[in-house]
């Protein structure tokens, strides 16, 4: 369900507690800790998913909530879903890399660019 970025656990809670029992309040935060402005109701009867769908574009800080089922994972089902093939690569076949047919007098990967300045040794 979508929510206001200010809202708290308890807040959530008591918007959804005439549904019916509330198990848990989670609102998704980012890496940093802020709330990302999702979060998930979890309620002790089934039938409460119900009544709470019905609050579906009602208000809570002043924003409207976008409410929907969470939708269950069926058993069975990979969770790991690999890389998409790359259409435009996946009828050639793979080649090893070949470097470009260019041969720098700084010799391979060295470039004046990222040379040390000369330094004065007088002894050497």
């Amino acid at each position: 369900m979508l929510v206001d970025y200010a809202c708290t656990p308890e807040e959530v809670q008591q918007h959804f507690q005439s549904c019916g029992t509330v198990n848990r309040v989670t609102i998704l935060t980012d890496k940093f800790g802020q709330p990302k402005g999702y979060a998930y109701v979890e309620f002790v009867e089934v039938d409460a998913v119900q009544n709470a769908l019905l609050l579906n574009e009602s208000e809570l800080h002043g924003r409207q909530l976008k409410v929907c089922a969470k939708r269950t994972n069926v058993p069975g089902m990979k969770q790991y879903r690999g890389r998409r093939p790359n259409p435009y690569t996946a009828f050639r076949p793979r080649r090893p890399y070949m470097p470009p047919p260019f041969y720098s007098p700084y010799g391979y990967g060295k470039s004046p660019r990222f040379r040390r300045p000369m330094r004065y040794r007088p002894y050497n």
